[in-house]
C-alpha cells in the first residue's frame, strides 16, 4: 500500500525501543487502530513480531510496524515517546483525528 505520507517515528521513540531491547527479543512496536474507546477509535500499542503486509519503519536498529488497515487512519501521524511527571509512554500525534479524549488513546475521525 502506498500512502502519500506514511506515519513517521521520532528518534526518541526508536531510542526508547532500543533501551527496552525490543529488537533483541525479536519484537517491534506495533501500532494499530481498533474500533472502541470513548471517541470511536482507539490506539493499540504493543510489542509484537512483524507480520506479512505490515509497514515496517526502522531506526536505531529497531522497528515499528503498522498493519494495512491501521495505515488508513495513520497517514502522516507521528509516533513519539514522552516522559512526563505522570508517567512515560509512546504517543501518536495524528493529524487525521477530528478529536481525541484526554488520555490520548481514543480518537474520532
Amino acid at each position: 500500500m502506498d500512502l502519500a505520507l506514511p506515519p513517521r517515528v521520532t528518534p526518541r521513540a526508536f531510542e526508547r525501543l532500543a533501551e527496552i531491547g525490543a529488537a533483541d527479543q525479536g519484537k517491534a512496536l506495533r501500532i494499530a487502530v481498533e474500533g472502541g474507546g470513548c471517541s470511536g477509535f482507539q490506539y493499540q500499542i504493543d510489542l509484537d513480531a512483524p507480520a506479512e503486509g505490515d509497514l515496517v519503519l526502522e531506526g536505531e536498529g529497531q522497528k515499528v510496524v503498522v498493519d494495512e488497515v491501521s495505515l488508513l487512519f495513520l497517514e502522516n501521524a507521528v509516533i513519539d515517546f514522552t516522559e512526563e511527571l505522570v508517567g512515560s509512554r509512546f504517543t501518536i500525534d495524528n493529524p487525521n483525528a477530528a478529536s481525541s479524549c484526554g488520555c490520548g488513546v481514543s480518537f474520532s475521525m
